[in-house]
């Protein structure tokens, strides 16, 4: 029997798609694949009302390049990576702009066929659409052949819409969780599926007591939404703006890098560091991103400085977001690639471009990390100097940045003999620095936070730290308990997981809920909490973090060899428990006496307790030092030392991280203040508060550690000054 009422959806439907497509392909004409450049295109989305008011003077591909491709697309419509270098030599065309070219064209002739098939589907519709109103008024007019009543087209509630939506959400999360149950080697618990959808997802909650009169919560580690995770991959239309985009922030970095003065004047007589002259800047490159967003401070500088390290491995590491932040661990807390737009030709990256997001950050709870969505081009010029460019998206995302942007940024890398390589970077931000506390304004104003100058001091100090790792002898100092070659590239392995795992929680990152705790004293102690099951290398169970940060009038190199000598421990290190601290080996990974990675036994004066191994990594240099340790299972550290794979041994680093606060000698009179010579110190420990991982945080947990963190401050004050005065 005919049904009317599912002939009428069908129709529907149809009518639905139709309309859709037609809507859509309208606003498709054969002249947007051809006529507007990206940064046309790019300064129509940022203009403003007067200048989108001006005629615009679109520069368009010439008649000859648009023939010559239109020919070469009749007989070869997906051109490889050799045939499209080889177009953009005979046109004077960058590769990835023939690339989009014929991306484009493909997509209007696409565009052309599907407006042929809806000029057919729009006559069927029409034709279904009569019929469908011919037997509506059929079924309106009939009746029931048993009961004689009249029909009627019955709807759906909209309860009964709501419950049955519902019903389906309900029935695909308790299938997506019964395909996890497997993977944990046990069944799911029934009690899960009477969850309301609501529910609160903390657990780790503080009851009323002497921290206040409310009850609060301790904040949990990678449990908020943030920015970087809510970027999604660039549509379209907007890659021929990347593209466009990021051949002009190479072709301004190159110059930016190479020029002299007025552009680049000297900064501090100190230093060969040098800064920005704005206004040349302004009067140089019009075009880029456009002019400063109100409010925002510009911050700019360039370095240069050879480093060891062949050329090829750094544009590597430039172009993979995983060991680009390991490497710049202490300055990227978190980056990733959010999409390939071209990978290079094969076997370089020459020509790669990436869409990444990454977050920038100072090691200490109290300063607000820096986020950023940008594009990141490699390319090998003529002269064989490689340049990796980077230059912000904003614009292009639904919710900009307000906090800053980044203006064309990166670094040119020169071949050098014997394995070496010259680095020239230029960093180039603008910024809104009205979250930074006034302890550390001197430090981010003066650039050594974000600056170039950190930049190459870190990859320098990483650099020499990976050629020790590559060495094939072993020293004396290590022979104590180190047999192979095997064993000493996996204990500082471990030791490099450490450090990336400290710096990666002790910054004030969107993704670490943060919870200052009251205090009596100026120093202001954050606590966040992380719950940990099957994740390699980390001990399973509710993980408390406490990090403060505090300044003392002690130069930062005071404070680092006070900090890493395993004689000074007993001063500061509560856990050893006055015990005596002996180094059973002892791995250099740099030219700095001060960088290198022990392991530490804690003899204990109580004969009760077990003796305890620590492993430690220091290392320092011109913008700041880490002292990161870690204790370890006897057993565990025998098998890394044996050779075998680290990567499932549990840690959980603490630390500190030790920067000047600010510029050398900035205030001048030899007074110690803030910015005169003093050290910004940032302390943090974790501890396992429960091997269970969805226990109810006690508050004694929360007041064991605050106290910890706080007897530690204060004895590293009284032992470094009474050092200093001695």
């Amino acid at each position: 029997m005919f049904d009317p009422d599912m002939f009428d959806t069908h129709h529907h439907m149809l009518d639905m798609t139709f309309n859709t497509s037609e809507n859509e392909l309208e606003n498709v004409r054969d002249d947007d694949f051809e006529a507007k450049s990206g940064a046309e295109m790019l300064e129509e989305a940022c203009g403003s009302d007067q200048q989108r008011s001006k005629k615009k003077r679109y520069n368009r591909h010439t008649q000859h390049q648009i023939q010559e491709m239109e020919a070469f697309f009749k007989e070869c419509p997906h051109p490889d990576d050799k045939q499209r270098m080889e177009l953009s030599r005979e046109l004077g065309l960058e590769p990835l702009q023939v690339k989009f070219w014929f991306q484009n064209k493909r997509t209007q002739m696409k565009a052309q066929h599907e407006r042929h098939e809806n000029a057919m589907l729009k006559a069927d519709n029409e034709k279904l659409r009569a019929e469908n109103i011919r037997y509506r008024e059929a079924f309106a007019h009939s009746t029931c052949p048993n009961c004689g009543s009249s029909t009627a087209l019955g709807e759906m509630s909209f309860e009964d819409q709501h419950l049955r939506i519902e019903n389906s959400r309900l029935r695909d999360e308790i299938d997506r969780m019964n395909g996890y149950a497997p993977k944990c080697g046990k069944p799911l618990p029934s009690s899960y599926y009477h969850l309301p959808s609501n529910a609160p997802t903390r657990s780790l909650d503080l009851g009323i007591t002497n921290f206040g009169q409310q009850s609060c919560f301790v904040g949990e580690m990678y449990g908020t939404a943030d920015f970087l995770r809510s970027i999604s991959r660039p549509s379209e239309a907007d890659k021929p703006v990347i593209v466009e985009l990021a051949v002009s922030a190479m072709d301004e970095l190159t110059r930016m890098a190479q020029a002299g003065e007025p552009l680049w004047v000297p900064g501090d007589t100190k230093s060969s560091e040098v800064v920005l002259n704005e206004s040349e800047y302004l009067t140089s490159f019009r075009g880029g991103i456009g002019p400063k967003s109100l409010g925002l401070r510009t911050e700019a500088s360039r370095v240069s400085a050879i480093v060891f390290m062949n050329h090829v491995k750094l544009v590597d590491i430039f172009m993979d977001a995983t060991q680009w932040s390991t490497v710049f661990c202490g300055i990227v807390s978190r980056a990733s690639t959010v999409e390939v737009l071209s990978a290079g030709l094969p076997g370089n990256c020459n020509g790669a471009l990436h869409v990444m997001s990454a977050e920038f950050q100072v090691p200490s709870p109290l300063v607000p990390t820096r986020e950023n969505y940008f594009v990141r081009y490699c390319k090998q010029h003529s002269d064989g100097t490689w340049a990796v460019a980077d230059v912000s998206l904003d614009t292009l995302t639904p919710s900009p940045i307000p906090k800053g942007r980044r203006r064309p940024s990166g670094c040119l890398i020169q071949e050098l003999p014997n394995g070496y390589s010259k680095i020239t970077w230029v960093e180039h931000v603008e910024v809104d620095e009205t979250g930074v506390p006034s302890m550390y304004r001197p430090l981010v104003n003066s650039g050594l936070a974000f600056g170039a100058k950190r930049w190459v001091a870190t990859l320098d100090r990483q650099c020499e730290r990976l050629a020790t790792s590559m060495a094939t002898t072993i020293a004396t100092g290590e022979l104590r308990v180190m047999s192979s070659i095997e064993g000493r590239k996996s204990m500082l392995k471990l030791a490099e997981r450490m450090v990336t795992s400290f710096c990666a929680g002790v910054g004030a990152s969107s993704i670490h809920a943060w919870t200052a705790l009251p205090a009596a004293g100026s120093d202001d102690v954050r606590v966040v909490t992380r719950k940990s099951t099957d994740e390699p290398g980390r001990p399973p169970g509710v993980v408390l973090s406490a990090a403060t940060s505090f300044w003392i009038p002690v130069s930062p190199k005071v404070v680092f060899d006070f900090l890493r000598k395993e004689k000074s421990r007993s001063e500061w290190d509560i856990l050893s428990n006055r015990g005596l601290v002996q180094e059973m080996a002892n791995i250099a990974n740099g030219r700095h006496s001060g960088n290198c990675v022990s392991l530490l036994r804690v003899n204990s004066a109580n004969s009760s307790q077990s003796n305890m191994l620590i492993l430690q990594e220091s290392c320092t240099d011109s913008t700041g030092s880490y002292v990161v340790y870690a204790p370890v299972d006897t057993v565990a550290m025998n098998v890394v030392l044996s050779g075998c794979d680290p990567d499932y041994v549990a840690l959980l680093p603490s630390g500190f991280a030790i920067l000047p606060d600010g510029p050398a000698g900035s205030n001048g009179g030899g007074i110690l203040e803030v910015g005169s010579g003093g050290s910004l110190i940032t302390v943090a420990f974790q501890i396992l508060v429960d091997s269970v991982p969805t226990a109810r945080l006690s508050i004694g947990s929360v007041a064991t550690v605050n106290s910890l963190i706080k007897c530690t401050v204060e004895r590293i004050r009284a032992a470094v000054m009474r050092e200093t005065h001695d």
